[in-house]
């Protein structure tokens, strides 16, 4: 985020939001605690975001800690399998998996994280289309694939094995993952 967007210590506001949601969960996460973390007064960051929600939504959409850097590989399998890995190391390393997993707990407990949710994904998706704008002018996708639809089944494929089988997903498992989606689309 740039400092014409947001306050100059974005990036410590965030972090500070993060970390707290994963040592304490959404329930607990408080705008006074995110101030007294980072070093900003709780009227700024009121300013700026107007709840806890919107706040939570800017640091997961905006936080270098989430940044997703669009790969061109030169091909959509090639695309697929970097996101993939992406989607892994979002879910698996000990700097984001507490925050994404404080978020899917208070979930179902939670119907205003359903906004934040939409927004992260809405914007995550934003970034992703080039990778199909590019497949689609190469021929890789017939006319009609829903790119949203592809990205479901293959991040769904994903956050279930981490996080709901409890198993690993290792680069074969990816492969399989996108070769399987991409299947269905090719």
């Amino acid at each position: 985020m740039s400092t014409q967007n947001g306050p100059r210590k974005a990036e410590a506001i965030f972090a500070a939001t993060l970390e707290l949601l994963a040592e304490h969960g959404y329930d607990r996460l408080a705008i006074e605690a995110v101030a007294a973390r980072s070093g900003v007064n709780k009227t700024t960051l009121y300013r700026w975001w107007p709840s806890k929600d919107a706040l939570l939504a800017a640091a997961l959409r905006d936080s270098g800690l989430f940044a997703l850097d669009v790969p061109d590989t030169g091909s959509l399998r090639g695309d697929l399998l970097a996101v993939a890995a992406h989607i892994l190391r979002l879910l698996t390393s000990e700097r984001t998996s507490p925050a994404v997993i404080a978020t899917l707990a208070a979930g179902p407990h939670r119907p205003e994280l359903g906004e934040v949710a939409r927004s992260f994904f809405a914007d995550r998706m934003a970034r992703e289309q080039p990778i199909f704008e590019r497949a689609a002018a190469r021929g890789e996708l017939r006319d009609g694939v829903d790119p949203v639809v592809l990205m479901d089944l293959l991040a769904g494929a994903i956050w279930f094995r981490i996080l709901l089988r409890g198993g690993e997903a290792d680069p074969k498992f990816l492969e399989e993952a996108v070769d399987t989606v991409l299947g269905g689309a090719a």
